[in-house]
C-alpha cells in the first residue's frame, strides 16, 4: 500500500510540474502583479486539487460512466473559461507597455486570484483527465479510507507546496523587472496558451451539439 502511494505521488508531482494552465497563471500573475497574489491563486488551485481529488476517491469515473454528458458539460464550461482568460491577456498584451522604471499596478486582489486560481484549475482538463483516469485507474478499492485521507493530504501538500515554488521564484525581483520589460510578449503568450487550451477543451465538447 506505501508503494502503491509513494507511485501515486511521484506521478501527481509530475503531474503539477508539467507546464499547463496552472502554471501559467501563477507565474504569469507572481511576475505581473504580486507574490502575495500569486500565493492566493496557488491556494485557489490548491482547493481544486482538493475537489478533484476527493471526487475521484468518492467515485467520479462511476459518474462521468453514468452519465456521459456531465464529461462534456465541463469540457464545454471549462473551454469557455480558459478561453476567456486567455482574451483577457491577449487584450493586455495589446496596451501600450509601462515604462520600466514605473511601479507594477496591482489591478486584482488577493481574494479574486485565489478564485481565478480555483477557476483555472477546475477548468483544467490535465486535471479532468489525470483525476478520472490515471488517478482512478492506480487508487484501487484495497486502499483503506485511513490510507485514502492521508493520500488526500499529502496531495494537497504536495500541489502547494510546488506553486509556492513557482510563486516564489516567479515573484523575484528579477523577474518582476522582466516582466516590465516584456509584459505585452509575455502577456500575449499566456494570452495564445490560455485561449488554445480553452478551445481544445470547446471541441473536445462537441458530441454535446451531435
Amino acid at each position: 500500500m506505501v508503494s502503491v502511494i509513494l507511485t501515486i505521488l511521484m506521478v501527481h508531482l509530475v503531474a503539477v510540474m508539467t507546464p499547463g494552465p496552472d502554471f501559467f497563471f501563477v507565474s504569469q500573475t507572481a511576475m505581473s502583479r504580486s507574490r502575495a497574489e500569486a500565493l492566493a491563486g496557488a491556494t485557489g488551485i490548491t482547493l481544486g486539487v482538493v475537489f478533484w481529488a476527493g471526487l475521484s476517491m468518492l467515485g467520479l469515473q462511476w459518474i462521468f460512466e453514468r452519465f456521459a454528458w456531465l464529461h462534456e458539460v465541463l469540457l464545454l464550461l471549462g473551454g469557455l473559461y480558459l478561453t476567456w482568460m486567455g482574451y483577457q491577456l491577449l487584450k493586455s498584451s495589446l496596451r501600450p507597455s509601462a515604462p520600466s522604471h514605473a511601479p507594477l499596478k496591482l489591478e486584482h486582489s488577493a481574494k479574486r486570484s485565489f478564485l481565478f486560481g480555483l477557476l483555472t484549475n477546475l477548468a483544467n482538463a490535465k486535471a479532468l483527465v489525470y483525476f478520472t483516469s490515471v488517478f482512478a485507474f492506480m487508487l484501487t478499492p484495497d486502499i483503506t479510507g485511513e490510507a485514502r485521507l492521508l493520500l488526500l493530504v499529502l496531495l494537497v501538500l504536495e500541489t502547494w507546496l510546488w506553486f509556492i515554488v513557482v510563486a516564489l521564484v516567479f515573484g523575484l525581483p528579477k523577474m518582476r523587472l522582466g516582466y516590465q520589460r516584456l509584459s505585452r510578449g509575455i502577456d500575449g503568450l499566456a494570452g495564445a496558451l490560455f485561449t488554445g487550451f480553452g478551445l481544445k477543451l470547446i471541441y473536445d465538447a462537441r458530441r454535446l451539439f451531435v
